[in-house]
């Protein structure tokens, strides 16, 4: 949260399977383009949150699944844990808020007496989650009753239905739009809050997220019956709340246009890279289109790659240097000679690579209109994701 100085342009706090991730696109091609976007025109001055149901073990399992940007906050178990940045810092004061009037001991002895409901794997169980599988006719009867129960002992718990058969148990002040609404006061504190936020979501689960006041909400075009059925009894005259023509992170994108948020043109829209130059140039936006080039260059997609990389090499230092992730270092414009030679690339078996690039940009001397000078680009491999060599020079 400390990344930025001021309130953030725009807070973006989705969901993730089927909202930002979708399942049925196995190239990914949806949120590829959403994370061309971000990181060109939003992580600068920008925040993205996640917020899941899914614990901090399957959370993990999809970020190696799935090329997933690394979030600024991340929400998972329902909104019952909220961590920060990359090292997953956890906030001990959503904890505080979280054990008041909430025994986790009685919530499992109650529960234990419906034979409808059955436990969730061992990950999916939280200090403030309790998750079970109920056939979706039995929901509402199961729900009803243990309200009851639960009030009878004293505890102030909310019971969630999402995705047709899951069923959580969790603190009453608990779940994905109060853990939002708890940010947002923290922020307001801060004097930083968020100048706009934008929620996305598919299910049930979800739909707190759309009661915060004064956010904007979409609704993905794939969003499940639980969630529409909600916003038809809660939200239909909503005008801040929409239902998107497009699937997951595709709709993200298409409600930022709506909303006029900001760009929602992805970087990855534009197959001539002289048309994507914004107005006022921005660091991420020429790193995206750079990285881009790159990756259409070495599928043979690239038209006139020559007048690029001729432009390349004029906005590039004479002592401009690349590191690449095994710490052997070459000059950016030997980097850019080499890339005048085409070899064909294949995927051999399912070893994925990644690393982080650091860029180090100038505008010394430059006027807006143009862009930067390129003098120093520094690539580190991400945890278990490193190659064996450094043969290929570029990530």
């Amino acid at each position: 949260m400390d990344r930025l100085n001021s309130s953030a342009r725009l807070m973006i706090v989705s969901d993730l399977d089927h909202t930002m991730v979708d399942h049925h696109d196995p190239e990914n091609l949806s949120l590829l383009r959403f994370n061309a976007l971000w990181e060109a025109h939003y992580r600068h001055d920008s925040l993205l949150v996640f917020s899941t149901g899914r614990s901090p073990t399957l959370y993990k399992e999809l970020r190696k699944e799935k090329p997933m940007l690394t979030p600024d906050i991340t929400i998972m178990s329902v909104g019952t844990e909220i961590t920060y940045g990359t090292s997953m810092v956890p906030d001990e004061g959503w904890v505080e808020v979280l054990n008041q009037k909430w025994d986790r001991n009685i919530v499992t002895e109650e529960t234990s007496k419906f034979s409808e409901l059955k436990l969730q794997a061992e990950t999916e169980q939280r200090p403030h989650k309790v998750s079970f599988y109920v056939q979706k006719d039995k929901a509402q009867e199961v729900m009803k009753a243990l309200s009851e129960k639960f009030v009878k002992r004293g505890l102030d718990v909310k019971i969630i239905y999402s995705g047709g058969m899951d069923l959580d148990m969790l603190p009453q002040g608990a779940g994905k739009g109060q853990a939002l609404a708890y940010l947002h006061k923290k922020f307001k504190t801060e004097g930083k809050l968020p100048q706009n936020t934008l929620v996305c979501g598919d299910s049930g689960n979800d739909a707190e997220l759309f009661t915060i006041p004064e956010v904007h909400g979409v609704m993905v075009s794939n969003a499940q019956e639980e969630l529409l059925q909600w916003h038809a009894e809660n939200a239909k005259n909503n005008p801040k709340v929409i239902h998107a023509t497009e699937r997951c992170a595709a709709g993200i994108i298409q409600a930022i246009g709506h909303f006029n948020l900001g760009p929602s043109k992805s970087p990855r829209d534009v197959m001539d890279s002289s048309d994507s130059v914004p107005e006022n140039f921005e660091p991420g936006h020429d790193i995206v289109r750079f990285f881009l080039f790159l990756e259409r260059w070495r599928r043979a997609e690239m038209e006139y790659s020559e007048l690029y990389l001729a432009g390349l090499k004029t906005l590039s230092f004479p002592s401009s240097v690349f590191v690449h992730p095994s710490g052997i270092e070459q000059s950016i414009l030997d980097c850019t000679n080499a890339l005048r030679k085409f070899n064909k690339w294949e995927i051999s078996g399912d070893e994925r690579r990644g690393c982080v690039a650091t860029v180090l940009l100038s505008s010394e001397d430059l006027s807006p209109s143009e862009g930067f000078t390129w003098v120093h680009m520094h690539q580190t491999w991400l945890d278990g994701a490193g190659a064996k060599d450094h043969t290929d020079w570029v990530c």
